[in-house]
């Protein structure tokens, strides 16, 4: 199995960036899908972003797309979510997760393995 870790998490004032890591280890990076993640408190998990396998096909929530993007260093074996333009409602605690397959996926239950999150606030 794959594990993840993510980090690059932090505090930030609106209109401001950041930039999510997720480091990929155990199996070959290049199997797995890659999915980003969101919690705020007393929601449930959401879908933010996803990339293929290859890093050719890509997907976003609608309410991040523009300002996020998600992508992957294969050499590295890790994704990056750039978070631009942050409004207070990107406050969450955000997962990257990983799928053995190609294609994409915007469902947690599509997802095998998690990372343990990393927390975003956004002030305004």
């Amino acid at each position: 199995q794959v594990q993840v870790v993510e980090s690059g998490g932090g505090s930030v004032q609106a209109g401001g960036s950041l930039r999510l890591s997720c480091a990929a280890s155990g199996r070959t990076f290049s199997n797995y899908a890659m999915g980003w993640f969101r919690q705020a408190p007393g929601k449930e998990r959401e879908f933010v972003a996803t990339i293929s396998r290859s890093g050719g096909i890509t997907d976003y929530a609608d309410s991040v797309k523009g300002r996020f993007t998600i992508s992957r260093d294969s050499a590295k074996n890790t994704v990056y979510l750039q978070m631009n333009s942050l409004k207070p409602e990107d406050t969450a605690v955000y997962y990257c997760a990983a799928r053995q397959a190609a294609s994409i996926d915007r469902t947690t239950i599509g997802y095998a393995y998690w990372g343990q999150g990393t927390q975003v606030t956004v002030s305004s």
